[in-house]
């Protein structure tokens, strides 16, 4: 992503706060109506900016929604510490689904997932966001090598992505029941995969 794009800047103080008001916006609107009916004016008017700010930093929706995606990224994730691998994997399978069956907060990712289908700059800000997000939790991994619980070698990259991929594909694509029970699973296949040395 082009730091010199509109809105990919990291100010501080007032501009700061013009930013998260906006980006705050930005969500609330993707969530009530769409990507379809995102507009640079409707978010101006929900984050008191002017539209004239927004247009100069932004550009456009897709500079929105993408920059939204940039700032959750950089946002501090807490990384399960329980000393256990299999723990450790559980949560993230965990934190995956409270994320997206939770009605207090499934909104938002779900309307930025769909925005990714119809906006070529939204995807590759959501596969930004995703990229983070694993490398942030592959830590897990190397924590577990580093305890001699798991082999040495594995991608922990990729065993974040064997533990997350049946989440979503039941969210996403086949739109089954996701539960605790899923997480569960989830969080054993990847084990057993990370214990095989298959990842």
């Amino acid at each position: 992503m082009d730091a010199a794009e509109p809105g990919f800047t990291r100010p501080g103080g007032r501009t700061a706060r013009t930013r998260a008001a906006v980006l705050d916006a930005t969500y609330a609107e993707l969530v009530a109506r769409g990507y379809a009916g995102l507009t640079v004016e409707n978010v101006a008017d929900r984050s008191g900016v002017h539209k004239t700010t927004v247009y100069r930093r932004w550009g456009s929706v897709d500079g929105l929604v993408a920059d939204a995606l940039s700032l959750a990224a950089d946002t501090f994730w807490p990384i399960p510490d329980t000393g256990s691998i299999e723990q450790d994997l559980l949560a993230v399978a965990r934190e995956v689904v409270v994320g997206f069956t939770d009605p207090e907060l499934r909104a938002a990712p779900a309307a930025v997932i769909a925005a990714s289908f119809q906006s070529p700059r939204a995807a590759t800000a959501l596969h930004e966001f995703l990229v983070a997000r694993q490398e942030q939790a592959a830590v897990v991994v190397t924590r577990a090598v580093d305890r001699g619980e798991i082999p040495a070698g594995v991608d922990g990259v990729e065993a974040i992505r064997v533990l997350c991929a049946p989440l979503y594909y039941r969210l996403f694509i086949t739109r089954e029941p996701v539960d605790d029970g899923t997480a569960v699973r989830a969080a054993a296949v990847a084990l057993a995969a990370l214990r095989a040395g298959a990842v």
